[in-house]
């Protein structure tokens, strides 16, 4: 799990979905949370721009989540996970992007909010190459996670591809020119955006909405009763209603796309 503090969206959600986050601890309802002030957030201390315990700059799963305590009338509490095993006796409430997905769901215990965003795999380019779908990359290199399911889906179709552990070193070799596009998620290289002006990196869908590489995003919540699910999805839909959803992403150069 060393990987973790670099890990893109799709493996951090996937590892807190394969850790089974309501094994251990319990679960709270809206009238516990309330009557104790809190709501409690798990999130990993080094993951920009997801999550982060120091610097300026908290992630956007922290802010969002403060956003949403705020709704709630209550403070929010980070519990700092490194590993998905921390995940068995860590006392959180609720955890961000998780995958709005029932398979996730059922291995995680978790259940979901209402979606808010969407999320999933895009093709990031180097500032005036105009490529517009897999077919025309011909014979072009292309940077992807290691044995991810781009990767699958690239081979299949006959691409060369570039395995990588960390989508920002894939978008650092893109800027470098040694590989000539990166199958990445639009989060990661939004912010790679943000922190890297010069490189200008354009963004295409060239998936065309594939099922597996494209995916709703909401909170999870540890076994909610109908109160907490309730209000949790209150406060969603105020916070997509006055911006404050779109205007976190856009802090970390993220676009926020609508769920489907």
């Amino acid at each position: 799990m060393t990987a973790m503090p670099r890990a893109p969206f799709l493996a951090v959600v996937a590892m807190l979905a394969s850790a089974g986050l309501a094994a251990h601890a319990s679960a709270r309802s809206l009238a516990d949370i309330r009557s104790s002030g809190t709501i409690a957030l798990c999130a990993h201390p080094n993951s920009l721009p997801f999550a982060s315990k120091n610097g300026h700059r908290h992630g956007f799963q922290v802010e969002l989540a403060e956003a949403l305590a705020h709704e709630l009338g209550v403070t929010l509490t980070r519990e700092w996970i490194i590993t998905r095993f921390d995940l068995f006796r860590a006392p959180c409430d609720i955890v961000m992007d998780s995958i709005a997905d029932p398979e996730a769901q059922e291995e995680s215990g978790l259940q979901i909010s209402k979606p808010y965003r969407r999320s999933g795999v895009v093709l990031a380019l180097r500032a005036g190459d105009k490529t517009r779908s897999l077919d025309a990359l011909g014979r072009r290199k292309v940077g992807v996670l290691t044995s991810s399911v781009a990767a699958m889906t690239l081979n299949k179709r006959g691409i060369d591809t570039v395995p990588g552990l960390f989508e920002d070193e894939i978008l650092t070799m893109l800027t470098k020119g040694e590989i000539d596009a990166a199958a990445v998620t639009p989060t990661s290289a939004g912010y790679f955006n943000l922190r890297h002006p010069d490189a200008k990196l354009r963004l295409v869908d060239v998936f065309d909405g594939a099922p597996d590489l494209s995916w709703n995003v909401a909170i999870g919540v540890r076994r909610p009763d109908a109160e907490l699910r309730q209000a949790i999805d209150a406060a969603l839909t105020r916070l997509l209603a006055d911006g404050t959803v779109k205007r976190v992403y856009a802090r970390y150069g993220v676009e926020l796309q609508p769920p489907q």
